[in-house]
C-alpha cells in the first residue's frame, strides 16, 4: 500500500496552483497540498532569502518518472527542486488515491 510524495516548490502561488490544478486535470496526482515557505540557498554565488511555495503532490510510485518529466517542463525555475520518497498509506487513503487517478 504505497503512495508517491514529491515536494516541489515554485516561486509564486499562482504558479504553484496553475501546477497543482495541471497535475489533477492530467491526472497525475490525486491530491496537491500547496503552503508558503521561507527558503534560504546559495545561487550564482549569493546567499538568497525568498518567498517560494511548496508543493506537496501525492500520487502513484508508478507515476513518478512522468511527474518529474512533467514538473520539470512547466517549473519555473531553471533547476526545480524535486523530492520524492515513498510511504505506506493507511488503506482508506490508498484507495481512494487508486480510484482517483
Amino acid at each position: 500500500m504505497e503512495i508517491l510524495v514529491i515536494i516541489a516548490t515554485e516561486s509564486s502561488k499562482t504558479n504553484a496552483v496553475r501546477m497543482a490544478k495541471l497535475l489533477i486535470k492530467e491526472k497525475l496526482a490525486a491530491c496537491v497540498s500547496i503552503k508558503q515557505i521561507f527558503s534560504v540557498y546559495e545561487w550564482d554565488g549569493d546567499i538568497q532569502e525568498t518567498k517560494e511555495f511548496e508543493i506537496t503532490i501525492k500520487s502513484k510510485p508508478e507515476f513518478k518518472d512522468d511527474l518529474i518529466d512533467f514538473l520539470h517542463k512547466i517549473s519555473t525555475y531553471d533547476v526545480p527542486q524535486i523530492i520524492y520518497k515513498k510511504y505506506h498509506a493507511e488503506i482508506k487513503y490508498y484507495d481512494w488515491l487508486n480510484k482517483t487517478i
